[in-house]
């Protein structure tokens, strides 16, 4: 049957007849059509057509071992793309699946254009792995340029903010995040408006006040900034965490940061003492 009771052709006589307009040479699709293409073939044939070549791979299934679709929460190439994905990341991640080049994990469009070929498709199906991709898209994060990472973040972030560039910023944080989103969200530790304190013991309430003593008077750099931490934290007679833990709370609101000589560099000498007076 050619035509539908309506009138609409069927799926078999359409694709067919497309793909001859198309002067399609190759028809690689998922293994869930190999019951048609002999349907395909005998069409090609009565009309007297060239065949294509086909070819079948496996399809993409849920972490359940189920074809992936809606009730595995399918989602959107612009839904990933909002929610901060790189689209070289969601395609190598894609390619992967169901190919390999030897071991290589992360590669580029170019490389991936280079290196295809149908010899190494698999023939098992792939399970698709949301934390798997997200690993994948944050190495990608890592080796990006900062300055193409920046008009990327930019949407993320609120307008008329205050602090240091964000092209410093974004060198500084993007090695910690996953997606855009989250690289937005480790950026904004230096634009926040203010920091509420949160019980800080008494000993390191007074090994605060005397490093914001000592961060009065040194360059403010970053190799500085350490030395004058060190030096506290030794006078104080106490453990590194024990002081670094409740400076990031303080100055950042964070308990987990970069490495906070850097952190107060990019703040600023006056955004970190204001913060350190209110302890």
């Amino acid at each position: 049957m050619l035509l539908r009771a309506d009138g609409v052709p069927t799926y078999n006589f359409g694709v067919v007849v497309d793909d001859i307009d198309m002067d399609i040479t190759h028809v690689i699709r998922g293994d869930d059509h190999v019951n048609n293409t002999p349907r395909q073939i005998h069409i090609y044939e009565a009309l007297h057509m060239p065949l294509p070549r086909f070819g079948h791979v496996p399809m993409i299934l849920g972490a359940d071992g189920e074809r992936l679709s809606k009730r595995h929460g399918a989602t959107s190439v612009i839904e990933y793309r909002d929610a901060g994905f790189l689209p070289e990341a969601l395609c190598n991640y894609l390619a992967r699946l169901g190919w390999s080049h030897g071991d290589a994990e992360i590669f580029s469009m170019q490389q991936f254009r280079q290196w295809f070929d149908l010899e190494h498709v698999s023939a098992s199906p792939a399970r698709f792995d949301p934390e798997k991709l997200k690993w994948l898209n944050q190495q990608h994060i890592k080796s990006d340029k900062t300055e193409r990472l920046v008009r990327l973040v930019q949407p993320f972030l609120p307008q008329g903010r205050r602090g240091p560039p964000l092209e410093r910023v974004v060198e500084l944080v993007k090695d910690r995040a996953a997606t855009i989103r989250q690289l937005a969200d480790e950026a904004m530790l230096f634009y926040a408006e203010g920091v509420a304190e949160q019980g800080i013991p008494g000993e390191a309430r007074d090994a605060l006040k005397a490093l914001k003593a000592r961060l009065e008077k040194v360059s403010w750099d970053r190799a500085a900034i350490n030395a004058a931490i060190k030096e506290t934290v030794v006078a104080a007679g106490l453990k590194m965490p024990q002081v670094a833990m409740p400076l990031r709370q303080v100055v950042t609101g964070r308990t987990q940061t970069p490495s906070i000589d850097a952190v107060l560099e990019l703040l600023g000498r006056e955004t970190v003492l204001a913060r350190l007076k209110e302890i």
